[in-house]
């Protein structure tokens, strides 16, 4: 499942950050890339390290979870701790797919990457080229989203940045895995709670809504791991 998901930050949260990644301490983002994927990737990074990286981390991750849409897609168990990069001109991100297994820093627990997401710091028009291009079964997506909109999709997309040719590209990256592991077992259920909205908001009082949410419970605590 490829979902845009509009506004995870407002305008102020998107001002806050940029005004953070203005004082923040850049290395070379292939840091915190495996072997394969370091072969073609060229951008910069915020040292996770730094308090900028921690508080914008913070916004990033509060804000998920006021954010309905991405809860009902992702049914969220773990969110890595976001990363923050950045694409000057010339900068690129190669074809790989995201690792399956991310270990957070200083730290021995980890996170099964289900879900990759790219939340836009930067306005499109700020820059040419940086599109995120998304593989799936039905051909390749290219994405550039408003500054504080947000891409979300299966991790074991083959995906790429496309060279940045002006302007600075900011966004903030980072996987989540899932109570649902299988994309398809949870793109059902996102398909049925969508409609369970639907359905409540057009005939709240309908004794199908309450047997279609059973439905959606009794499948979710089936195919959950959480």
């Amino acid at each position: 499942m490829l979902l845009h998901i509009p506004r995870v930050l407002t305008e102020a949260q998107v001002r806050h950050c940029r005004a953070l990644l203005e004082q923040a301490k850049w290395v070379d983002g292939r840091e915190t890339s495996g072997h394969l994927a370091a072969r073609v990737k060229r951008n910069l990074q915020v040292d996770e390290a730094t308090p900028e990286a921690r508080e914008m981390g913070n916004v990033v991750v509060s804000a998920l979870e006021r954010t309905p849409l991405f809860m009902a897609a992702a049914l969220p168990l773990k969110v890595f701790p976001p990363l923050f990069n950045r694409y000057e001109p010339g900068m690129t991100f190669g074809a790989h797919v995201d690792n399956a297994i991310r270990e957070l820093t200083s730290s021995s627990q980890r996170v099964r990457t289900d879900l990759s997401a790219t939340l836009f710091l930067s306005a499109p028009e700020e820059y040419d080229g940086g599109e995120l291009v998304i593989d799936d079964t039905y051909g390749a997506h290219s994405v550039k989203l408003p500054a504080g909109d947000m891409i979300l999709y299966p991790a074991s997309s083959l995906h790429r940045v496309q060279p940045v040719t002006r302007g600075v590209r900011l966004a903030s990256i980072f996987w989540i895995q899932s109570m649902v592991r299988d994309d398809g077992e949870r793109g059902l259920l996102f398909d049925l709670d969508m409609a369970i909205g639907q359905v409540s908001e057009a005939q709240p009082d309908h004794p199908g809504v309450v047997a279609l949410t059973a439905c959606y419970h009794n499948l979710l605590r089936r195919w959950a791991d959480a």
